[in-house]
Parts: C-alpha cells; sequence; structure tokens
C-alpha cells in the first residue's frame, strides 16, 4: 500500500507543474487553459517502470495571476486525483495542492526560467525537484524524488 501511495504522490506531482510561460514571464499561465492529456514513465527502485497516463484540465482567473488544476491519473499501481491552485508574482509561483483518493496534501514553490519552470515540491513526508520545459501545446515533465522509492517521473502533456 505504501509503494501505491508513493506512485500516486509521483503521478500528483508530476501534473502541479503543467505550467506554461512561453515567451511571456508576466503571463506565464495564459496558454494552459483546456484539457491535456498525455503519458510517461515512473522509475521506482529495483528499476521497475510504469507507464502512466493522465488528463489535465486547467482554469485561470481573469488577471491571469491563479491557476486551477483537476488532475486524473493511473498506471497500473493506482489512480490519483488531485486538484491544485497555485498563484504568479513577480517571477515566483506558489500553490498547494491536494490529492482526494489518499487525502494527501502539501505546497509548491518555483521560479519561472527561460524553458519553463524549476518546481520544488513538499508535502505529504514526500520531496521533489522538477524541471517543466513547454513548446506551444506541448511540456515535457521530469521529476526527481528524494528520500523515497521512487527515483523519477518523465511525462510528456498535448493540449486538446
Amino acid at each position: 500500500m505504501k509503494t501505491l501511495s508513493l506512485t500516486a504522490l509521483a503521478l500528483v506531482f508530476c501534473l502541479l507543474t503543467g505550467w506554461s510561460v512561453l515567451a511571456d514571464p508576466s503571463a506565464p499561465f495564459k496558454q494552459l487553459p483546456g484539457r491535456w492529456v498525455g503519458h510517461g514513465r515512473l522509475g521506482l527502485q529495483g528499476g521497475k517502470v510504469e507507464i502512466v497516463k493522465c488528463r489535465a484540465t486547467y482554469f485561470t482567473s481573469d488577471d491571469g495571476s491563479e491557476l486551477k488544476q483537476n488532475v486524473r491519473c493511473a498506471s497500473k499501481s493506482g489512480k490519483i486525483e488531485v486538484k491544485s491552485i497555485i498563484t504568479h508574482s513577480e517571477g515566483k509561483l506558489t500553490g498547494t495542492w491536494n490529492e482526494l483518493v489518499y487525502n494527501l496534501g502539501g505546497a509548491l514553490s518555483g521560479n519561472i526560467t527561460k524553458r519553463g519552470f524549476r518546481i520544488s515540491v513538499r508535502g505529504s513526508g514526500l520531496a521533489a525537484n522538477m524541471e517543466v520545459a513547454v513548446s506551444k501545446s506541448r511540456q515535457i515533465i521530469e521529476i526527481q524524488f528524494f528520500d523515497s522509492t521512487l527515483i523519477g517521473l518523465s511525462l510528456l502533456l498535448q493540449k486538446g
């Protein structure tokens, strides 16, 4: 059960980073509203790899400073459902996330980069760092986990 919940947390974190900057750091969420789908690979200690499939829906505030996300993912180990709120201010990102299936949650913080985002995620006994690269209708997400049975996650999301 612990491996299942850690796998679920991995999926949560990969989706919390589904932000798009492109060329406008003053409005990093402007490309996101709508539905995104994708897949990737989750690496576990011992060399095990699982395929992950995800669906994310993004909503932005009228002024573009806040992003709300609804995310669902599934792998061989289980399913997750995440709701999060992320705020952008002066190039910094802050937010909270809640995973509804396992009743977990935490905080995130990060910076906008030329290619996308650099994010630190903490909560519910899990720590991870992420790099998110964005190109128009695609997001590439790479996650490195610390102190966990999870090693890393690579995910590609496409809008549409």
